[in-house]
């Protein structure tokens, strides 16, 4: 198989497709050893894992359904355990479920049983069609040919974004602990469309979110801001993309946990069409490691004080 195509799970070894194996984690030193860095990165929209019942499911074909995917944004940032920084990445298909959402935010159209009152059904996410169990890909087409069960929703629920979220707060109280403070960072990509978005008259490369700064010190996305500009690339802040759930939760600066989001421009990288790398993506993957390098031998002392 291809290393750029979908996964399906009747693809996959047997016994492989469980809790354990929903998202893939590499730290950065051996097991027992504490954290070189204070930098802990997520890709929650890079899964390319298909479950078979969800295929069995959608009304959309295989390559139609990849649509939300953030493309091998976790081959971009594969380094970064040896650079100095833990990653987390998602195994399962943001289709499926998607790790930077709340859990329980979902839309009561798509299911033929009640939600519980815990759920959230009435965020602006959720009424795009993009709650923690998306109704629609990027392009506004229909995921399913049928109304899902909540016993369907709590079970991708229970197997993947429970302990997805368990991990990577696992990973930050490790970095916490070793550093006094922590340095999540976030990876995704946008399509090209949404980067001409905000009034621009250029595509920005990279948008920066940090919630307006609420989820960090500014000292975190001026010092990413700034490398990002002397590789070359064009930098925006906050627009179209301010940071979402992973941001929000886990970006607590006066508990010394800065959380910044960065989305990257598709058209850096990927053919958005046939979903695969062009000739941009290993020059992109380069400039990023030594984004990556240079923020692990960054001073950020002044984090454990904020």
């Amino acid at each position: 198989m291809n290393a750029w195509e979908p996964i399906v799970a009747s693809q996959r070894p047997a016994g492989d497709v469980e809790t354990a194996d929903a998202f893939e984690v590499r730290r950065a030193a051996p097991a027992g050893q504490a954290p070189p860095t204070p930098l802990v990165f997520a890709s929650p929209h890079s899964g390319r894992l298909y479950p078979d019942d969800m295929m069995a499911a959608a009304a959309l074909d295989a390559q139609s359904i990849r649509r939300s995917e953030d493309a091998f944004v976790d081959d971009l940032i594969a380094r970064a355990p040896e650079l100095g920084a833990a990653t987390i990445a998602a195994r399962y298909a943001r289709a499926y479920i998607d790790l930077n959402r709340e859990a329980f935010e979902l839309d009561p159209a798509m299911f033929a049983d009640e939600l519980p009152e815990f759920a959230r059904a009435r965020t602006a996410r959720v009424a795009a069609g993009l709650g923690a169990i998306a109704r629609v890909v990027s392009e506004g087409q229909e995921i399913y040919a049928r109304k899902l069960t909540f016993a369907e929703a709590r079970g991708r629920i229970e197997t993947a974004h429970r302990p997805y979220h368990a991990t990577l707060a696992q990973l930050l109280a490790e970095a916490h602990a070793a550093h006094g403070f922590a340095i999540l960072i976030d990876w995704h990509s946008m399509p090209a469309a949404a980067a001409r978005t905000g009034g621009r008259d250029r595509a920005c490369d990279m948008v920066l979110g940090d919630r307006f700064g609420a989820a960090c010190a500014g000292v975190l996305p001026t010092r990413v801001e700034r490398e990002l500009e002397g590789l070359g690339y064009r930098v925006a802040r906050n627009a179209p993309y301010a940071g979402g759930y992973t941001t929000e939760h886990y970006g607590r600066p006066a508990r010394r946990t800065h959380a910044l989001q960065i989305e990257i421009n598709r058209a850096l990288y990927l053919d958005e069409a046939r979903l695969t790398p062009t000739a941009g993506f290993e020059t992109l993957k380069a400039d990023l490691e030594r984004l990556i390098a240079t923020l692990a031998r960054a001073d950020w002392s002044s984090l454990a004080a904020a």
